[in-house]
């Protein structure tokens, strides 16, 4: 079933786990990610970026996903990963996303958490929920490159949560978009501090390379959805990879993407348990 991500997250920060939150690249992926979450019983949430949506628009994701949701006996919710204009956001809007993300964590406070409050009211618009940012995390995904700006000041995020009126806030604690060269030095103490501030399901990105006991404290400190996407587009590739080698001569795309396919549901599967995910559904 496709929904939005307010209820999901709410239950989520109360019952102390984290929704996962994983970007697809394509349909198989989706297909692994739906089909991860129904072996574990677990709500999930689908995700997309601004570089993704450049390769395929909005409307052929959602239609992908509301396929697979439909047959779905799990919460699965479609998600704008760091949305980069209110353009991007209503096209996602228009076309079925249930959830969006307006990032404006490179702008000062009070023009983010103006834009941010546009982003709202058009999601809200469509029955869908809104994430923001506060804090910008570092590092590079896909198009996305951003220097890391600190982290996320607690009062700061109270007043950006005021002026807002996001359904939920990602926060900087140290962690980094893509592959990690360095262990990131991370501020777990904070999680707490800013989820009592701002009174809101607090999302934490990059936690691709993360080990699974840093990210069991992060959730356990009040994280309540987290944010895979480096690590998947790691095993979808290996995956492919390894079929080519094997079997050099192989053309039918069928037979490498399932290998792709595979190994994603399978990190998806022990990401949710990490997560706590599993059985909550």
């Amino acid at each position: 079933m496709l929904t939005n991500t307010k209820e999901m997250l709410k239950k989520a920060r109360d019952g102390g786990y984290a929704v996962g939150a994983f970007n697809a690249e394509n349909a198989e992926m989706v297909f692994a990610i739906v089909a991860a979450a129904e072996k574990c019983k677990a709500p999930v949430i689908i995700q997309t970026t601004p570089s993704t949506l450049r390769y395929l628009p909005p409307v052929c994701f959602a239609g992908i996903v509301e396929a697979a949701a439909q047959k779905a006996s799990v919460p699965v919710a479609l998600h704008l990963d760091h949305g980069d204009s209110l353009e991007l956001v209503r096209a996602c809007l228009e076309a079925g996303y249930t959830s969006v993300m307006l990032d404006g964590s490179r702008l000062p406070l009070e023009e983010n958490a103006s834009v941010t409050a546009q982003a709202v009211q058009l999601a809200q618009s469509f029955g869908a929920c809104c994430e923001g940012e506060l804090g910008a995390i570092g590092g590079k995904e896909d198009s996305l490159q951003v220097q890391a700006d600190g982290y996320t000041d607690p009062d700061q995020a109270a007043q950006f949560a005021a002026l807002s009126g996001v359904d939920s806030l990602a926060v900087a604690i140290g962690t980094a978009h893509g592959v990690y060269q360095t262990a990131p030095k991370l501020d777990l103490g904070r999680i707490p501090l800013l989820e009592a501030k701002t009174g809101l399901p607090l999302v934490l990105h990059g936690a691709s390379g993360l080990s699974d006991m840093v990210v069991r404290e992060a959730v356990a400190k009040g994280m309540a959805k987290v944010n895979f996407a480096t690590e998947l587009r790691q095993a979808f590739t290996k995956g492919v990879i390894a079929v080519l080698r094997a079997e050099p001569q192989g053309f039918d795309p069928k037979n490498y993407l399932a290998q792709g396919r595979k190994n994603v549901q399978q990190m998806v599967e022990h990401r949710i348990q990490v997560c706590g995910g599993a059985g909550q559904v």
